[in-house]
Protein backbone atom coordinates (compact mmCIF):
# COMPACT_ATOMS: atom_id res chain seq x y z
CA UNK A 1 0.00 0.00 0.00
CA UNK A 2 1.15 3.59 -0.82
CA UNK A 3 -0.10 6.57 1.57
CA UNK A 4 0.48 10.39 1.45
CA UNK A 5 0.77 11.57 5.04
CA UNK A 6 -0.30 15.16 4.94
CA UNK A 7 -0.35 18.01 7.30
CA UNK A 8 0.21 21.55 7.68
CA UNK A 9 1.01 22.49 11.22
CA UNK A 10 2.63 20.61 13.98
CA UNK A 11 2.52 21.79 17.23
CA UNK A 12 4.98 20.42 20.02
CA UNK A 13 2.63 18.54 21.85
CA UNK A 14 1.31 16.63 19.00
CA UNK A 15 4.82 14.69 17.98
CA UNK A 16 4.08 11.74 19.85
CA UNK A 17 1.04 10.90 17.59
CA UNK A 18 2.71 11.68 13.93
CA UNK A 19 5.78 9.43 15.00
CA UNK A 20 3.38 6.79 16.00
CA UNK A 21 1.76 7.27 12.66
CA UNK A 22 5.11 6.62 10.99
CA UNK A 23 6.17 3.96 12.77
CA UNK A 24 3.24 2.15 12.44
CA UNK A 25 3.23 2.52 8.93
CA UNK A 26 6.88 1.04 8.47
CA UNK A 27 7.06 -2.09 7.41
CA UNK A 28 3.47 -2.45 6.12
CA UNK A 29 3.27 0.54 3.62
CA UNK A 30 5.42 3.19 1.23
CA UNK A 31 4.54 6.69 2.46
CA UNK A 32 5.38 10.00 1.37
CA UNK A 33 5.01 13.44 3.07
CA UNK A 34 3.70 16.57 1.78
CA UNK A 35 6.60 19.37 1.72
CA UNK A 36 4.94 21.75 4.23
CA UNK A 37 4.35 18.84 7.18
CA UNK A 38 8.11 17.86 6.18
CA UNK A 39 9.36 21.41 6.45
CA UNK A 40 7.66 20.95 9.73
CA UNK A 41 9.23 17.91 10.91
CA UNK A 42 12.20 18.58 10.01
CA UNK A 43 11.62 21.68 12.55
CA UNK A 44 11.26 19.52 15.16
CA UNK A 45 14.25 17.75 14.50
CA UNK A 46 13.13 14.77 12.71
CA UNK A 47 15.01 13.36 9.67
CA UNK A 48 13.08 13.77 6.60
CA UNK A 49 14.57 12.51 3.38
CA UNK A 50 14.03 14.26 0.19
CA UNK A 51 13.26 11.16 -1.85
CA UNK A 52 9.98 10.78 0.70
CA UNK A 53 8.80 14.67 -0.11
CA UNK A 54 5.75 15.46 -2.29
CA UNK A 55 6.09 18.74 -3.23
CA UNK A 56 3.09 19.43 -5.90
CA UNK A 57 0.55 17.42 -7.91
CA UNK A 58 2.73 15.90 -10.19
CA UNK A 59 4.61 14.29 -8.09
CA UNK A 60 1.72 12.93 -6.37
CA UNK A 61 0.16 11.59 -9.24
CA UNK A 62 3.22 9.81 -10.58
CA UNK A 63 3.30 8.57 -6.43
CA UNK A 64 -0.61 7.43 -7.26
CA UNK A 65 -1.31 6.83 -3.31
CA UNK A 66 -3.91 4.05 -2.44
CA UNK A 67 -4.90 6.47 0.75
CA UNK A 68 -4.07 10.28 2.43
CA UNK A 69 -3.25 10.32 6.04
CA UNK A 70 -4.56 14.00 6.81
CA UNK A 71 -3.13 14.97 10.25
CA UNK A 72 -4.64 17.98 11.65
CA UNK A 73 -8.48 19.28 11.82
CA UNK A 74 -11.23 20.02 9.41
CA UNK A 75 -8.85 22.62 7.92
CA UNK A 76 -6.15 20.77 6.51
CA UNK A 77 -8.57 17.59 5.06
CA UNK A 78 -9.97 20.63 3.02
CA UNK A 79 -6.29 21.71 1.53
CA UNK A 80 -5.39 18.23 1.26
CA UNK A 81 -7.91 17.73 -1.14
CA UNK A 82 -6.74 20.80 -3.37
CA UNK A 83 -2.98 18.68 -3.72
CA UNK A 84 -5.09 15.43 -4.33
CA UNK A 85 -7.77 17.08 -7.02
CA UNK A 86 -9.23 14.52 -9.50
CA UNK A 87 -6.87 11.46 -8.38
CA UNK A 88 -9.96 10.53 -6.03
CA UNK A 89 -7.20 9.59 -3.55
CA UNK A 90 -9.79 8.51 -0.22
CA UNK A 91 -8.51 10.72 3.06
CA UNK A 92 -8.23 9.66 6.49
CA UNK A 93 -8.31 12.57 9.10
CA UNK A 94 -6.92 11.73 12.31
CA UNK A 95 -7.72 14.65 14.38
CA UNK A 96 -5.28 16.94 16.05
CA UNK A 97 -7.28 19.97 16.17
CA UNK A 98 -10.54 20.26 17.93
CA UNK A 99 -14.13 19.58 16.65
CA UNK A 100 -13.49 17.84 13.93
CA UNK A 101 -16.24 16.73 11.98
CA UNK A 102 -14.14 15.68 8.89
CA UNK A 103 -10.92 14.67 10.98
CA UNK A 104 -12.97 12.34 12.77
CA UNK A 105 -10.64 9.98 13.92
CA UNK A 106 -9.06 10.75 17.38
CA UNK A 107 -5.17 10.69 17.95
CA UNK A 108 -6.13 8.11 20.47
CA UNK A 109 -7.08 5.48 18.29
CA UNK A 110 -4.10 5.73 16.23
CA UNK A 111 -3.23 2.05 15.93
CA UNK A 112 -5.80 0.59 15.42
CA UNK A 113 -6.75 3.09 12.58
CA UNK A 114 -3.74 2.44 10.72
CA UNK A 115 -4.61 -1.33 11.22
CA UNK A 116 -7.87 -0.84 9.80
CA UNK A 117 -6.32 1.46 6.87
CA UNK A 118 -4.06 -1.23 6.41
CA UNK A 119 -6.31 -3.98 6.31
CA UNK A 120 -8.78 -2.19 3.85
CA UNK A 121 -11.43 -3.03 7.00
CA UNK A 122 -13.22 0.87 6.24
CA UNK A 123 -15.53 2.06 4.06
CA UNK A 124 -15.40 5.29 1.40
CA UNK A 125 -17.87 7.87 1.49
CA UNK A 126 -18.38 10.04 -1.80
CA UNK A 127 -18.30 13.51 -0.52
CA UNK A 128 -19.64 16.12 -3.82
CA UNK A 129 -17.91 19.75 -4.23
CA UNK A 130 -18.53 23.02 -5.95
CA UNK A 131 -16.78 24.08 -9.06
CA UNK A 132 -16.92 28.05 -9.65
CA UNK A 133 -16.49 29.71 -13.14
CA UNK A 134 -15.85 33.22 -13.13
CA UNK A 135 -16.14 35.71 -16.52
CA UNK A 136 -12.68 37.11 -15.06
CA UNK A 137 -10.51 34.18 -14.09
CA UNK A 138 -10.19 33.75 -10.35
CA UNK A 139 -8.66 30.84 -8.16
CA UNK A 140 -6.96 29.13 -11.13
CA UNK A 141 -4.96 26.60 -9.25
CA UNK A 142 -7.91 24.90 -7.67
CA UNK A 143 -11.29 26.52 -8.27
CA UNK A 144 -13.24 23.86 -6.54
CA UNK A 145 -14.27 23.28 -2.76
CA UNK A 146 -15.27 20.76 -0.45
CA UNK A 147 -16.50 22.60 2.29
CA UNK A 148 -18.23 25.87 0.63
CA UNK A 149 -18.08 29.05 -1.23
CA UNK A 150 -19.05 32.64 -0.17
CA UNK A 151 -18.75 35.73 -1.47
CA UNK A 152 -19.07 38.62 1.48
CA UNK A 153 -18.43 42.61 1.83
CA UNK A 154 -15.23 44.33 2.70
CA UNK A 155 -13.49 47.24 4.06
CA UNK A 156 -16.82 48.43 4.72
CA UNK A 157 -19.59 48.13 6.74
CA UNK A 158 -22.37 48.31 4.94
CA UNK A 159 -24.49 45.80 3.18
CA UNK A 160 -24.16 44.21 0.03
CA UNK A 161 -26.69 43.00 -2.25
CA UNK A 162 -25.92 39.72 -3.84
CA UNK A 163 -28.02 38.84 -7.21
CA UNK A 164 -29.02 35.30 -7.58
CA UNK A 165 -30.26 32.92 -10.08
CA UNK A 166 -30.78 29.10 -10.04
CA UNK A 167 -30.30 27.74 -13.75
CA UNK A 168 -30.83 31.53 -14.89
CA UNK A 169 -34.06 31.84 -13.18
CA UNK A 170 -34.05 34.98 -11.11
CA UNK A 171 -34.25 33.71 -7.26
CA UNK A 172 -33.60 37.01 -5.38
CA UNK A 173 -31.28 39.70 -4.17
CA UNK A 174 -29.70 39.28 -0.64
CA UNK A 175 -29.34 42.62 0.84
CA UNK A 176 -26.85 40.65 3.35
CA UNK A 177 -23.01 41.21 5.24
CA UNK A 178 -22.76 38.19 2.53
CA UNK A 179 -23.94 34.56 0.97
CA UNK A 180 -22.66 30.70 1.53
CA UNK A 181 -23.36 28.10 -0.74
CA UNK A 182 -22.88 25.27 0.94
CA UNK A 183 -22.16 21.87 0.05
CA UNK A 184 -23.42 18.71 2.75
CA UNK A 185 -19.88 18.45 3.78
CA UNK A 186 -19.50 21.90 4.42
CA UNK A 187 -23.43 22.42 6.12
CA UNK A 188 -21.85 21.84 9.57
CA UNK A 189 -19.47 24.40 9.50
CA UNK A 190 -20.23 27.89 8.67
CA UNK A 191 -23.68 27.48 7.16
CA UNK A 192 -24.66 26.13 10.25
CA UNK A 193 -23.47 28.55 12.42
CA UNK A 194 -25.72 31.34 10.11
CA UNK A 195 -28.72 29.46 10.69
CA UNK A 196 -28.34 27.06 7.77
CA UNK A 197 -29.27 22.88 7.71
CA UNK A 198 -27.33 20.27 8.41
CA UNK A 199 -27.34 17.99 5.46
CA UNK A 200 -26.55 14.43 5.10
CA UNK A 201 -23.43 13.55 3.19
CA UNK A 202 -24.84 11.65 0.34
CA UNK A 203 -28.08 13.95 -0.21
CA UNK A 204 -26.96 15.86 -3.37
CA UNK A 205 -28.19 19.03 -2.35
CA UNK A 206 -26.42 22.83 -2.36
CA UNK A 207 -27.65 24.92 0.71
CA UNK A 208 -27.71 28.48 -0.11
CA UNK A 209 -27.58 30.49 2.93
CA UNK A 210 -27.56 34.11 3.64
CA UNK A 211 -25.07 36.05 6.24
CA UNK A 212 -27.06 38.51 8.20
CA UNK A 213 -29.64 39.80 5.72
CA UNK A 214 -31.48 42.57 6.09
CA UNK A 215 -34.98 40.97 5.54
CA UNK A 216 -35.46 38.35 8.01
CA UNK A 217 -38.12 36.59 6.08
CA UNK A 218 -35.04 35.43 3.75
CA UNK A 219 -34.15 31.54 5.21
CA UNK A 220 -31.87 29.02 4.06
CA UNK A 221 -32.82 27.62 0.92
CA UNK A 222 -32.08 23.73 -0.62
CA UNK A 223 -31.31 23.32 -3.85
CA UNK A 224 -30.52 20.14 -6.20
CA UNK A 225 -26.70 19.77 -6.91
CA UNK A 226 -27.72 19.51 -10.33
CA UNK A 227 -28.65 23.17 -10.29
CA UNK A 228 -26.20 26.20 -11.61
CA UNK A 229 -26.00 28.92 -9.22
CA UNK A 230 -25.05 32.38 -10.70
CA UNK A 231 -24.06 35.67 -8.86
CA UNK A 232 -23.49 38.84 -9.49
CA UNK A 233 -22.77 41.73 -6.42
CA UNK A 234 -22.77 44.83 -5.97
CA UNK A 235 -22.19 47.77 -3.34
CA UNK A 236 -20.61 50.59 -1.46
CA UNK A 237 -17.28 48.96 -1.92
CA UNK A 238 -15.05 48.49 -5.10
CA UNK A 239 -14.46 45.27 -3.58
CA UNK A 240 -15.40 42.35 -2.16
CA UNK A 241 -14.13 39.08 -0.62
CA UNK A 242 -14.70 35.48 -2.26
CA UNK A 243 -13.78 32.34 -1.06
CA UNK A 244 -13.17 28.51 -1.48
CA UNK A 245 -12.86 26.65 1.61
CA UNK A 246 -9.80 28.52 3.20
CA UNK A 247 -8.50 30.32 0.16
CA UNK A 248 -9.62 34.14 -1.04
CA UNK A 249 -9.91 36.26 -3.97
CA UNK A 250 -11.21 39.86 -4.17
CA UNK A 251 -13.51 40.38 -6.32
CA UNK A 252 -15.37 43.23 -8.14
CA UNK A 253 -18.77 44.20 -9.49
CA UNK A 254 -17.49 43.25 -12.97
CA UNK A 255 -17.13 39.67 -11.77
CA UNK A 256 -20.14 37.19 -13.12
CA UNK A 257 -19.99 33.99 -10.96
CA UNK A 258 -21.39 30.34 -11.14
CA UNK A 259 -21.26 27.34 -9.16
CA UNK A 260 -22.19 23.59 -10.21
CA UNK A 261 -21.69 20.47 -8.39
CA UNK A 262 -17.60 19.99 -9.54
CA UNK A 263 -16.88 16.68 -11.85
CA UNK A 264 -14.94 14.82 -9.33
CA UNK A 265 -15.60 14.22 -5.78
CA UNK A 266 -13.46 14.26 -2.43
CA UNK A 267 -13.51 10.44 -0.36
CA UNK A 268 -13.46 10.17 2.98
CA UNK A 269 -12.30 7.20 4.31
CA UNK A 270 -14.74 5.86 7.08
CA UNK A 271 -13.64 3.33 9.76
CA UNK A 272 -16.28 0.75 10.94
CA UNK A 273 -16.05 2.27 14.46
CA UNK A 274 -17.63 5.51 13.13
CA UNK A 275 -19.99 6.67 11.32
CA UNK A 276 -21.71 10.45 10.50
CA UNK A 277 -24.80 9.99 13.02
CA UNK A 278 -22.00 9.04 15.87
CA UNK A 279 -20.08 12.22 14.71
CA UNK A 280 -22.66 14.34 14.65
CA UNK A 281 -24.36 13.47 18.23
CA UNK A 282 -20.60 13.41 20.03
CA UNK A 283 -19.66 16.61 17.63
CA UNK A 284 -22.60 18.43 18.91
CA UNK A 285 -23.94 16.48 22.38
CA UNK A 286 -27.20 15.55 20.78
CA UNK A 287 -29.00 13.88 23.30
CA UNK A 288 -26.54 14.86 26.30
CA UNK A 289 -28.35 16.09 29.49
CA UNK A 290 -25.51 18.23 30.68
CA UNK A 291 -27.80 19.79 33.46
CA UNK A 292 -26.94 17.75 36.19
Amino acid sequence: MKVLVFGKYLDKGNIPFVEKVLEDLKGKAVYRINDVFATELMKQDMDVPVELIISNSDQLREFKPDACISMGGDGTILTASTLIQELSTPILGINLGRLGFLASTERTFIDEAINQLINKEYTVEQRSMLSLESNIPIFSEASFALNDFTLHKRDTSSMVTIHTYLDGEFLNSYWADGIIISTPTGSTGYNLSCGGPIIYPNSQNFVITPVAPHNLTVRPLVVSSTTTIQLEIEGRSDNFMCTLDSRYETVTSEHKLSLTECPFNTQLIRLSNNSFLDTIRNKLAWGRDSRN
